[in-house]
């Protein structure tokens, strides 16, 4: 198994990276769905915005990037890590999908 790339405390690696996930999650949570899974960009982004279903979304969506890149881990580690550092596991996502590369992961537009 696979190792994040990715530190979790890796935020300020990449500035816009960081600007995006912490001032637009919304954003950043739709394009890691739609890069990681057969999730739809608008309604994982519009969970940020619902108690309780947007630590529920962020584990799955922190699980579905595990099993496609083939990280070690498990349920409690991204219970844990969903709930405690809820930000940074989403700047690692969105890094660990390679979306940082492609300009943002597309336009905006797109969402």
């Amino acid at each position: 198994m696979a190792e994040w790339q990715h530190t979790l405390c890796g935020c300020f690696d990449n500035c816009s990276v960081c600007l995006l996930t912490y001032f637009i999650p919304c954003y950043a949570v739709g394009k890691i769905g739609e890069a990681a899974g057969d999730y739809n960009c608008c309604l994982c982004g519009i969970t940020v915005f619902i108690p309780v279903v947007n630590l529920v979304s962020m584990i799955i969506l922190r699980k579905t990037v595990r099993e496609k890149k083939g990280i070690e881990g498990g349920l409690l580690g991204d219970i844990l890590t969903a709930w405690c550092c809820a930000l940074c596991a989403l700047n690692q996502e969105y890094k660990e999908m390679g979306l940082h590369e492609a300009g943002g992961g597309g336009a905006m537009a797109r969402c």
